[in-house]
């Protein structure tokens, strides 16, 4: 059987950017795709430990949203059953100061509308972040905004912050996201994976 996102794995468009970085790191895009998802898990971009073992949301704000999603980690990297789609598939770098780089536009440009008709089971798409809320929602509207209309999105999509742990006084600031949104976000999960295709 041939391999839908074979020229994912082995694009290297941003060679000569990562090269550039502090980083100095090579392209390895993290591919976790099969069109049988039924969730899609949209985000920024894979950080360094998600670039070292391959695997995306493999550290502490990957326990954070599994927590959020009430999903166990078999389920999460069940390919049967979640997607996940950054706004660029390699880790960008850092810069100067040791800060997170924001992830190539070139990456969503050329591969995200061909991922998306590859993906024809999903139930649920989870937008992590602005990134992914302003690619997949077409808006420029802040995180915070656009987390907090929830509702609106409703059904089919939640937006969500990033569940890095440097959002901690985030989530302090906003009480209403675990008392209001999170049961929605496990119950959706719930019916995502179990729905019939």
């Amino acid at each position: 059987m041939s391999d839908p996102f074979a020229d994912i794995r082995a694009c290297r468009l941003c060679a000569t950017r990562f090269a550039a970085t502090r980083t100095r790191h090579q392209p390895a895009p993290v591919v976790w795709l099969d069109p049988a998802a039924r969730i899609l898990i949209a985000g920024q971009a894979p950080g360094l430990q998600a670039h070292e073992k391959q695997r995306p949301f493999d550290d502490r704000s990957g326990d954070r949203l599994r927590d959020w999603m009430g999903v166990s980690r078999d389920d999460f990297y069940d390919l049967q059953r979640m997607a996940f789609l950054p706004s660029a598939f390699c880790f960008p770098g850092y810069d100067a100061k040791g800060s997170d780089l924001p992830p190539p536009k070139i990456c969503a440009e050329t591969w995200h509308a061909g991922v998306m008709q590859q993906l024809p089971n999903l139930r649920l798409r989870l937008l992590i972040g602005g990134y992914a809320q302003a690619i997949h929602l077409g808006t420029r509207t802040p995180m915070t905004q656009t987390v907090a209309g929830w509702r609106d999105h409703l059904p089919g999509t939640i937006p969500l912050p990033h569940p890095s742990w440097r959002n901690t006084a985030w989530l302090r600031r906003n009480p209403w996201f675990e008392t209001d949104l999170l049961p929605v976000l496990r119950a959706e999960v719930r019916k995502a994976m179990t729905c019939p295709t």
